[in-house]
């Protein structure tokens, strides 16, 4: 949609982010207007006089060339006096601009912080209720030691060592060493407690706190750092409890959308990794400070943080340049777990805190994807299992106790909203469920939060606070599913003109045709084509691990990340983006690379057993597999071109395909099986 600003006159291309909107409009028109013509949901409310502050944005600097554009301040004019005196007066970060004040001078990407977005995404955040076993790696030993004596001369830290020996001997489990700081702070420490101090002890000999008095609650947090959220959990590290959730965007969105972009980006901009390492940091303080503040804390009470993520997120959170995972052979810098103190990544917490990172499994299976490994344990199965975090680039394990694979998929950010003409990211307002009438082919919908469904009585009133601002991914895989299901949309992805003397909501759309869900929300025919070309990448990748193992089916599905909660399992099937499964034995699991990441932050035995596991998980590499394209191809269809998906086809009434003569006996042997009416 916004690519088909006309081109009269127009000659500014611009970029925002994290929307992916883009399109061309004259020079001299300001952020804030190009922003509106485009459909970005820039906040303000004073009418753009520069009184409100709330449009506020970052100009992207360098060269992006997944866009074909080298931006930066010049992009824009200069800063105005009026800029300069809102400055003065209410202040304004270094770089940021308001909107409402910068007119265009060439080609520009701007970042929307969601400071300044009217409705910021909804970053899904909660933990999960799953117990784990707490065997931590800090532990708390609050000792009584010996004051000096003249007679008998002896430094404090050997007494302090003493004391934990004698007083905790089945927490010491070698010789007591210490950071420099606690040398440094540890003879004031002493005097104030009166020789009675609680000692943080790691892996039971390595003093890395010392408090005076009784010290009774420190805290780790672990991170699931996605290239579009990252989300934290502040943990009790001694009883285990979530303390605290907190989630944000990836505030390296301004540098790309999908990690190719961001590799990119880093090529053609020298020291370009070091910006978005500094993003990063930047972003996991916040992160780290408000879960302590939610739990009245202080970030000096962090102790232990675990961190997962894909590869290039790990590599740029670490400093460590990913240009070679930007083509083959893939090479990662460090496939190991690693172990540093979180003073090197400059994060602000205790002093002596220190970061575990999760190992990857490959070049692009991460961190993230050992966290979910760990977490749903399918090499603890003897059932088939295939696992499915679903994001920008899809990390893919299938397997049981005796054999995994593992695989990524570059299915890109249309399943998050992108690319899709009315799509965005889950905010309120957005369309998250649809089911269309199969002979009216009227939608009823629900948004992001109103709890009613659109034809339901207090719809209209519920809505006026957020209005219905485009559809997220959730909403996108059902309407994609409900069309097929209705009739609009064929096995090969083509909405049909011929339904369209069955409703109005079928419009012609140039030499194509689109479906309208209501005034502002339309789905086209390349919203379709972005969603099948999605998942059949994601098809090919699981197909392909599955022909690996010799399997014609799996057992079960778990579907991993903040996206794959929120679809529905049998949407998922009916587009072909999972297996043909028994549809409860398909589960959504929530944010398991994050669950991951706190069992490796409670237990100690955990990230001795996910080191272990990933050195035996064999990758595959869909890029340079010669059957991947083919499976591609065949996984362009709905639900796919030959696989008959006899169990989805008795839970619900799939239409007619055209068959030809190699699928026609199996595709039939499995509707004669099905047919049962599929359920609203």
């Amino acid at each position: 949609m916004a690519d088909d600003i006309a081109d009269g006159g127009s000659d500014i291309k611009i970029v925002f982010t994290p929307s992916g909107r883009q399109g061309h409009v004259p020079a001299g028109t300001t952020v804030l207007q190009a922003a509106r013509t485009l459909g970005v949901d820039i906040d303000s409310v004073c009418g753009g006089r520069a009184l409100c502050g709330r449009c506020q944005v970052d100009v992207g600097t360098g060269e992006f060339a997944k866009h074909g554009i080298t931006s930066g301040a010049d992009s824009l004019c200069g800063v105005t006096a009026v800029e300069t005196r809102y400055a003065d007066k209410k202040g304004l970060a270094d770089g940021r601009r308001l909107s409402c004040q910068s007119k265009l001078v060439s080609d520009v990407v701007i970042d929307v912080p969601p400071e300044s977005q009217v409705h910021n995404q909804l970053v899904r955040k909660a933990a999960d209720d799953r117990q784990i076993d707490m065997d931590p790696i800090i532990r708390l030993c609050l000792v009584e030691v010996r004051e000096p004596d003249m007679h008998e001369p002896s430094g404090d830290f050997r007494r302090l060592a003493e004391a934990l020996n004698e007083q905790w001997p089945d927490r010491v489990t070698g010789e007591i060493t210490c950071d420099l700081h606690i040398l440094q702070q540890l003879q004031p420490v002493l005097r104030e407690g009166k020789w009675q101090v609680t000692v943080a002890l790691r892996d039971g000999h390595h003093v890395i706190g010392i408090w005076p008095g009784l010290k009774d609650r420190v805290a780790g947090v672990a991170i699931d750092v996605g290239s579009t959220t990252m989300s934290a959990h502040l943990c009790d590290m001694v009883t285990g409890d979530v303390l605290a959730s907190t989630g944000a965007m990836n505030p390296q969105i301004r540098f790309g959308e999908d990690l190719m972009s961001r590799v990119s980006y880093g090529i053609m901009n020298p020291g370009g990794h070091l910006e978005m390492t500094d993003a990063v940091i930047d972003g996991l303080q916040k992160l780290i400070s408000g879960a302590a503040e939610q739990a009245d804390m202080a970030a000096e009470d962090v102790v232990e943080i675990v961190l997962v993520g894909n590869p290039v997120m790990h590599h740029l959170l670490l400093g460590i340049d990913p240009v070679e995972l930007g083509g083959a052979p893939f090479a990662l810098a460090v496939d190991t777990s690693v172990e540093l103190r979180a003073t090197e990544l400059g994060l602000a917490v205790n002093k002596g805190a220190r970061i575990y990172v999760l190992p990857c499994i490959a070049g692009h299976v991460g961190a993230d994807a050992a966290g979910v490994v760990l977490a749903e344990a399918p090499q603890k199965e003897e059932v088939n299992t295939l696992v499915v975090d679903v994001g920008t680039n899809a990390e893919i394990v299938v397997g049981n106790s005796q054999r995994l694979l593992a695989a990524s998929s570059p299915t890109g950010p249309a399943f998050e909203g992108a690319q899709i003409s009315s799509g965005q990211r889950a905010a309120p307002g957005a369309i998250e469920r649809i089911r269309i009438d199969a002979e009216t082919l009227e939608p009823r919908f629900r948004v992001i939060g109103v709890d009613q469904w659109s034809d339901e009585d207090g719809f209209d009133d519920a809505v006026k606070s957020t209005g219905i601002t485009g559809i997220c991914g959730s909403g996108i895989i059902e309407v994609l599913g409900e069309m097929y299901l209705s009739g609009i949309l064929s096995t090969d992805g083509v909405i049909d003109g011929d339904v369209a003397a069955r409703s109005p909501r079928i419009e012609e759309d140039g030499r194509t045709f689109s479906y309208r869900i209501s005034d502002n929300v339309v789905v086209t025919q390349n919203d379709v084509r972005a969603i099948q070309l999605a998942k059949a990448a994601l098809h090919a990748g699981f197909r392909l691990l599955m022909d690996k193992m010799e399997l014609k089916s799996v057992d079960r599905v778990v579907l991993a990340g903040a996206f794959g909660t929120h679809i529905d399992p049998k949407y998922a099937m009916v587009l072909g983006m999972i297996p043909d499964c028994e549809l409860e034995n398909v589960r959504a699991a929530g944010n398991s690379a994050g669950t991951g990441a706190r069992m490796a932050l409670l237990n100690k035995g955990a990230r001795r057993e996910i080191e272990d596991v990933v050195r035996h998980i064999e990758k595959i590499e869909t890029a340079v597999e010669a059957s991947f394209q083919d499976q591609f191809v065949k996984a362009m269809a709905i639900p796919h071109k030959s696989e008959p998906y006899e169990k989805l086809g008795t839970a619900v009434t799939l239409p007619e395909r055209i068959l030809t003569p190699d699928e026609a006996p199996a595709i039939e042997s499995g509707r004669r099986r099905g047919g049962r009416r599929r359920q609203a």
